[in-house]
């Protein structure tokens, strides 16, 4: 966190013992895994399948890792052996396959450098997300990173307060591109021109998706905390706690008959909030901007990016599946440690950006990370950690990314021949699925009457602010077909001249072309 003082710290810290002694439990059989998952939750932790192992949820707010906090993830990893670092779609880091006593020194020594993995996960407020090239991309409207960091040093103090119905997320945009999803989150603060604020609520992603209700526009930056606090009052007011299936923010519209009737009830306890006295305003807002010397231009390729501060730049670094080897991020790691201002920035699908490089730096970086990094976009794809690992997981979305990237490899397709996809192996859109061009979400498909491991297919899901749509169902193709589904629609854009985006501008249905000889 950015400004949590000692005390708060040592407050976060004196709950583990009750997550040990619970943990303890549920290892001994005194506790079922469903009961321990409803328990577990808060501390950011969850048993994985068969329920042996544990993975610990680590909150890099907004998605900043400082190299105090890449210490902590590479130093822990190599203490402990552990075999799975996972970069998440909330900008958080994963470990898996964690023994208790591992589990329970993990969250205690994270503390030390201000990682606080309570409340990530359960009916709380989740990581505050943020555009990960906040304050470095040359294009954005203004530098909201330091309001996000303020906004999740607020929500952390209601973790133990009044429970909502559901989780919260809260996420912050600094441009069209809108990678946060803040106009679809629980809450979201969306950047403008002018240096102010459009403020959307009730959306998300998952299980009935609603785009978010614009709820105010022009909002000052400095009083963005009031707008949060009215929207935890709706949501504990008008929330649905008796049903869970409906009792995330979304639904709240449905529940009140319309967006305009929703917009009304926030704006009423908006005015509450304002009325009652409490000074939210935020003052001291801190500048985090790079001023370091330049030293000359890297080399040409599609992962560096010139950032808005001259002579610097940016290294995306997306390992496949989201999960980096450790030997790599040690050397990553190493390096960052000799480069002034330097720290990654984890991304919603699941890269991180290397921030504020000279040209030598980033041509050193690119080196390093060469080994372990997508080779072109399609190989940036998103997927959850899926059910080999996930309690509710329904297909190894994982696995099937692996064996998509190994295919089409073999087929030697253009790098533009495909865009980036995006794979959840349930319903619960934890691989963002319904805004990709191309998504899958784990299913099951009938032959004969026999079911078999299927993954249905979405098309034509879109992100950008003032483009936002869910992608919509074509059909199910057996699991194993998918990759020849995609390397027949890459032969098909190949076969154009075009580029993916091209192809389908001027071929709107191929994708249900190439898929039909699969469904």
């Amino acid at each position: 966190m950015s400004d949590l003082d000692k005390m708060e710290v040592e407050y976060f810290r004196a709950q583990l013992p009750e997550f040990e002694k619970k943990t303890r439990e549920f290892h001994e059989g005194k506790m079922n895994i469903k009961e321990y998952k409803s328990f577990s939750g808060k501390y950011g932790s969850y048993a994985q399948r068969m329920g042996k192992r544990h993975m610990l949820r680590l909150r890099m707010t907004a998605g900043r890792m400082p190299l105090s906090k890449l210490n902590f993830v590479v130093d822990m990893a190599k203490k402990y052996d552990v075999n799975l670092v996972h970069f998440t779609t909330c900008q958080a880091v994963q470990f898996h396959d964690l023994l208790p006593d591992t589990l329970f020194d993990l969250m205690n020594k994270a503390l030390d450098v201000d990682i606080i993995c309570y409340g990530g996960g359960g009916d709380y407020p989740r990581n505050v997300m943020c555009s990960p090239l906040s304050g470095v991309e040359a294009d954005e409207y203004f530098d909201v990173m330091p309001y996000a960091e303020k906004m999740a040093d607020y929500l952390v103090h209601y973790i133990d307060r009044e429970k909502m119905p559901r989780k919260l997320k809260v996420a912050f945009s600094n441009s069209k591109a809108n990678t946060t999803h803040a106009t679809f989150r629980d809450l979201g603060f969306v950047a403008r021109e002018d240096g102010l604020f459009d403020v959307y609520a009730a959306g998300g992603l998952g299980i009935d998706p609603r785009l978010g209700v614009l709820v105010d526009e022009g909002v000052k930056p400095e009083d963005i905390l009031y707008y949060t606090k009215a929207m935890i009052h709706t949501f504990r007011k008008y929330g649905n706690y008796e049903n869970r299936r409906k009792a995330r923010t979304r639904f709240m519209v449905e529940a009140l008959g319309s967006e305009e009737s929703f917009r009304k009830a926030y704006q009423e306890e908006l005015a509450k909030v304002f009325a009652d006295g409490e000074d939210l305003k935020l003052r001291e807002i801190r500048d985090l901007s790079s001023h370091k010397e330049a030293d000359g231009t890297p080399e040409q390729s599609w992962r560096i990016i010139e950032q808005k501060q001259k002579g610097l730049y940016s290294l995306l670094w997306h390992p496949i599946g989201g999960s980096p080897k450790l030997e790599i991020l040690e050397k990553v790691r190493d390096e960052a440690a000799k480069m002034k201002d330097v720290e990654l920035r984890v991304t919603p699908d699941e890269s991180v950006y290397i921030i504020n490089l000279t040209g030598k730096e980033a041509d050193r970086l690119l080196k390093i990370t060469e080994e372990d990094c997508a080779r072109n976009p399609f190989e940036t794809s998103v997927s959850c950690v899926g059910a080999t690992i996930c309690q509710v997981g329904l297909r190894d979305s994982q696995g099937m990314l692996k064996k998509a990237i190994e295919k089409v490899r073999e087929a030697n397709l253009r790098d533009d021949a495909l865009p980036k996809i995006f794979i959840s192996g349930c319903a619960s859109s934890c691989g963002t699925h319904q805004i990709g061009r191309l998504g899958f979400r784990g299913a099951v498909k009938f032959v004969d009457k026999k079911p078999f491991p299927g993954f249905l297919l979405f098309e034509y899901g879109d992100e950008r602010q003032n483009q936002e749509r869910f992608g919509q169902e074509v059909g199910t193709l057996l699991e194993e077909d998918v990759p020849n589904f995609l390397i027949d629609l890459g032969r098909m854009v190949e076969a154009s001249g075009k580029s993916f985006d091209e192809y389908l501008r001027e071929n709107p249905d191929a994708i249900k072309q190439a898929a039909k000889p699969y469904i």
